[in-house]
């Protein structure tokens, strides 16, 4: 008889995730199905990861060519979808040169390892603190964990990994103690989105930027949320007049397919040589392929500029909401990365959202409902989304 016949079932699954009652089992567009049929308009994107809304065809079609052929190589030998998705992405960005790696938070573990070692191998300095912002998150390993300017994320985790110095973010004043001696790169988001969907101010932003060309240190900017043209632009960046050294990507770059990757300059890139840094399965046939029929996808069709303007008739609708309910406070974000700040805990918002109205969408913090749309998604779909969010204000001011 086995020990474990009288024992309480646990979850095999580590519960490290609050997740909500729903087993989503289909996607298509803008909406998802669970597993008793029912139908959600699906405003999270999968946290602004599937940007051409799910399971889009002509990503599709790609990956399954590809499943045909080769499903994994090492990077030990020529990857051609590889080579071809890094030319796109340094043909539409400021670097030149293109690391792949499988999440975000690899992405960003890149980028520490190439600021510290540019600084070193490079420009032959003993340089390596990389200066980050409060409310910042740039993911979970050891490293990025330390980079997240968020106590609560580094908790239970100490010692943290030293070498990162906060800053508060958007505050001018304090950019007077920005470079110190051991300073070697900046790393921010410019639009916070785990924050609080907090833009950076653009005075503020050029600021930091002319202080990193002043003094040689590396710009790295975290567009892991704000690419792939969520914004409306391919990249944040490209809004606020400035050339980053480094580009961290992951989420909307694979249409769901895990891929992260960082876009260097040439001199910064010059820092990894073979030994320096790897991935063995960043970069892989299916991953690229994913990525390389995204980003074509999206530039063929002026993805960003769609997104500008869908992201524009959005805020001006919830603006017009604003005027009647006094539930909601602020609206910030650019592009259809949508901040509302609102009265009350967020989290109630999204359940009425998800139990009463088959409508999906997001925290950001205790007070502030995230809202990520597919890039793609359309008026129609918008006006759904605006209907149901009304009856909410209205249920909330009860």
């Amino acid at each position: 008889m086995s020990e474990n016949m009288f024992s309480t079932k646990v979850d095999p699954v580590m519960h490290t995730y609050n997740r909500f009652p729903l087993t989503l089992v289909k996607g298509k567009g803008s909406f998802v199905w669970d597993d008793k049929g029912q139908e959600y308009l699906d405003y999270t994107s999968g946290i602004a990861t599937c940007n051409l809304g799910h399971a889009p065809e002509f990503v599709k079609g790609q990956v399954e060519e590809q499943l045909q052929e080769l499903w994994h190589c090492s990077n030990l030998f020529e990857i051609p979808s590889q080579i071809k998705l890094a030319e796109k992405l340094v043909q539409n960005s400021c670097g030149d040169q293109v690391f792949f790696c499988n999440s975000g938070a690899e992405a960003n573990e890149a980028a520490i390892k190439i600021a510290r070692r540019y600084a070193q191998k490079v420009k032959g300095t003993e340089s390596f603190e990389i200066v980050t912002f409060s409310s910042s998150f740039h993911g979970r390993t050891l490293a990025t964990l330390a980079a997240t300017g968020q106590e609560k994320i580094q908790q239970g985790f100490a010692p943290l990994m030293p070498g990162f110095r906060y800053l508060p973010y958007n505050d001018s004043e304090a950019l007077s103690s920005l470079v110190k001696p051991n300073t070697c790169a900046v790393l921010l988001e410019v639009i916070q989105g785990e924050g609080g969907v907090i833009p950076a101010n653009p005075e503020w932003l050029k600021k930091v930027a002319s202080l990193c060309e002043e003094h040689d240190i590396l710009l790295m900017i975290d567009e892991i949320q704000t690419g792939m043209g969520r914004t409306g632009s391919l990249f944040a960046y490209q809004q606020y007049g400035i050339e980053p050294d480094v580009i961290s990507l992951a989420k909307g770059l694979g249409s769901g397919i895990p891929i992260g990757a960082i876009i260097a300059k040439e001199k910064v890139a010059a820092a990894f040589e073979p030994g320096s840094h790897g991935s063995t399965f960043g970069g892989n046939p299916v991953a690229t392929t994913a990525g390389l029929a995204t980003i074509t996808y999206m530039v063929d069709n002026d993805i960003a500029y769609k997104a500008e303007q869908m992201g524009e008739y959005l805020v001006s609708k919830l603006e017009l909401l604003q005027n009647k309910y006094d539930q909601i406070d602020t609206i910030r974000g650019k592009g259809l990365l949508v901040g509302i700040v609102v009265k009350g805990n967020a989290i109630d918002y999204v359940t009425k959202a998800r139990e009463e109205h088959n409508l999906l969408i997001l925290v950001a913090g205790p007070n502030v409902v995230r809202i990520l749309p597919p890039l793609t998604t359309t008026q129609v779909e918008m006006d759904q989304f605006l209907f149901s969010f009304e009856a909410i204000l209205k249920q909330m001011g009860n």
